[in-house]
């Protein structure tokens, strides 16, 4: 098997895997550089001397510092939590494209309102804007993995929605080495921390203007009934004609998901939650949300938004120096990113890697906690790196490069596939809303935990990672090359470790339900063209 070798449920042409696809996923992907910009600046930001000394933290004790930073990263994940769940609302009624362009908008205005602060407004304009900013990619979230996984052909799905993680990574990178760069080169006064807000300006400005263009779910278009133009949209995207085998199967598919699911659940706004009264769905609704709660619980985030607080706690002293060390561990979680998303999270697997980022992962945070713990290097900064220093912080890139292919993008890929038609806007909800929970629980309270637990942090980030090891292999089936309409099937298969497996030989082979399902979809269409030319040879 190459490098970009494809496993099919079908046979696919290869018009298939044309650029069309491939640009609508990374214009919508400027949604996820904006989140990853926020989450790499905003920590290294408020490490500036010229921000420090223009709101006067010197003022402030060690735990009125501490909240005061909690706040102020914080209240943009508490604006994403709710954004997530408004996301339901408007692409319901807008659709995916649309409420693309409703949240960009709203981002948009809250990064213009940031640019008012200043030492007489006080922080006012960034609180107020960092929420308004985190409505808008918490919206954004919800919408992105969703409208890039109904476009997609399940062979290199898990790749197409890896260029919204590869999107993040990306924003990230740039948020981690800008405050790097203003802090070498510009003088310690208001422009130099006003620049890192105002850059936030440029990936939502492309995700707006790149949204003109960008074409609605055709998913989402026959499921309103608008035939006609899905039919129109898929045929542009997958460059193949209406009369295309290939097209036929997969309309087929869908109308048939679609009617299954408007006869056992029904059409609506308020149709999907009664599906939560399955317990099947529930299941899949409290799984996509642990997997967030496991993700966040990896470390990630507190490293993400405290970064130099962290690379402090290892022993390095110095504002650029801790900047700089951010900015590599940025290039690494970028570089490994482009690696998951070309090859690893659609042919090694989901839960594969899952296992072995949180196997490592764990073991690095053991060791880095052990070091602190024993060298205490917080306490006793020499001003160099002693050898176990050095290892300590070796072990936390080896940490990033098991936590980036594994736990980095994955939920996101698992949650945008894993639901049916009818709550699959809601079930992205939930998880985007659990993400952004467990994103405001750890951004609010890891300063705290700093200040209390010390290297007990390290010790609490590394037990949660074995937990998850537990959590995926008796629970999470493996959903890579599975069609969307057939994500139901998979997670009725036990033990949940042969799901995958079994499902795939049911589609290739021609038994089981899936390939009935698909066979009846073919008879379907066989009827419908003699019942058409019955009725051409009556007239």
């Amino acid at each position: 098997m190459t490098l970009l070798s494809l496993k099919e449920d079908r046979p696919t042409p290869k018009a298939v895997y044309n650029w069309r696809v491939y640009a609508c996923a990374a214009v919508a992907s400027f949604a996820s550089c904006m989140i990853g910009y926020d989450s790499a600046f905003i920590g290294t930001t408020l490490a500036l001397p010229s921000f420090t000394k223009e709101f006067n933290f010197a003022s402030y004790s060690p735990s009125a510092l501490a909240l005061l930073q909690a706040n102020i990263v914080s209240v943009y994940q508490a604006g994403a939590f709710f954004g997530s769940l408004f996301a339901y609302g408007t692409s319901h009624f807008l659709g995916r494209r649309k409420s693309l362009f409703v949240f960009c908008a709203v981002f948009l205005l809250g990064a213009g309102i940031m640019l008012a602060a200043s030492a007489k407004r006080g922080l006012g304009p960034i609180l107020a804007g960092r929420v308004l900013a985190g409505i808008g990619v918490g919206g954004a979230s919800n919408m992105v993995p969703i409208y890039i996984s109904e476009l997609s052909p399940p062979a290199v799905r898990g790749r197409l929605v890896g260029i919204y993680e590869l999107g993040w990574q990306i924003g990230g990178l740039v948020g981690f080495w800008i405050n790097y760069g203003v802090n070498t080169t510009l003088a310690p006064t208001r422009s130099q921390w006003l620049i890192p807000f105002a850059v936030q300006l440029i990936p939502g400005g492309l995700l707006f203007i790149g949204v003109f263009w960008i074409k609605e779910s055709p998913r989402w278009l026959f499921s309103k009934g608008r035939k006609e133009e899905a039919m129109e949209i898929l045929c542009w995207i997958r460059m193949l004609e209406p009369t295309d085998q290939y097209i036929i199967e997969e309309v087929e598919y869908i109308e048939r998901d679609l009617e299954r699911f408007e006869r056992e659940v029904g059409k609506g706004f308020w149709k999907p939650f009664l599906a939560l009264k399955d317990p099947k769905i529930q299941w899949r609704f409290l799984l996509g949300g642990l997997l967030f709660m496991f993700q966040n619980g990896s470390g990630i985030n507190a490293i993400n938004y405290y970064s130099p607080t962290v690379f402090r706690s290892l022993g390095i002293t110095g504002t650029n120096t801790g900047f700089l060390t951010t900015g590599l561990f940025g290039v690494v979680k970028t570089v490994l990113t482009v690696v998951w998303l070309l090859w690893l999270v659609d042919l090694v697997g989901r839960r594969r890697m899952l296992f072995i980022g949180a196997a490592g992962g764990s073991f690095c945070m053991w060791f880095i906690g052990a070091y602190i713990k024993i060298a205490n290097p917080g306490l006793n900064p020499s001003g160099k790196m002693s050898s176990g220093g050095i290892a300590a912080v070796f072990f936390f890139y080896l940490w990033t490069a098991f936590y980036t292919p594994s736990w980095n993008g994955t939920p996101w890929v698992v949650n945008s596939e894993m639901f049916d038609q009818n709550t699959r806007s809601l079930g992205q909800a939930s998880a985007s809303a659990n993400n952004w929970f467990w994103n405001f629980i750890i951004s609010r309270f890891t300063p705290q935990m700093f200040l209390k637990m010390k290297y007990g942090v390290y010790f609490f980030f590394a037990s949660l990672m074995i937990i998850s090891i537990v959590f995926i292999y008796f629970y999470l089936p493996e959903t890579k090359s599975i069609p969307l309409e057939s994500m139901d099937r998979l997670f009725e298969i036990k033990p949940v470790r042969k799901a995958n497996k079994v499902l795939m030989e049911e589609l290739g082979m021609g038994n089981g339900r899936a390939a009935t399902t698909a066979e009846d979809a073919s008879v379907s269409s066989d009827e419908k063209a003699g019942q058409s030319q019955a009725e051409k040879a009556s007239v």
